[in-house]
């Protein structure tokens, strides 16, 4: 088991800054948030048993992250 410090939510927000109200959204962000930071530990926690370089690992974790496509995002208009 790793050494890991907590991890708390945030608060989850609308576009317009205001928070999310429906517990059962909330419930939902939380425990996929949940899941990915397991999987995430698992990973980092497999390369480097494998003898990756951690901050290689740590930098590739934060580029998928920022690799992903908003679907819902309007199209700008032309």
């Amino acid at each position: 088991m790793s050494d890991a410090p907590p991890f708390t939510p945030p608060t989850w927000r609308q576009p317009d800054g205001t928070p999310l109200a429906c517990r059962d959204k909330i419930k939902v962000l939380n425990e996929n948030l949940d899941e990915l930071r397991q999987m995430a530990q698992d990973a980092l926690e497999d390369a480097l048993v494998m003898g990756a370089d951690e901050a290689q690992v740590r930098q590739t974790l934060r580029a998928l992250v920022d690799s992903l496509a908003n679907p819902y995002r309007k199209a700008a208009k032309s």
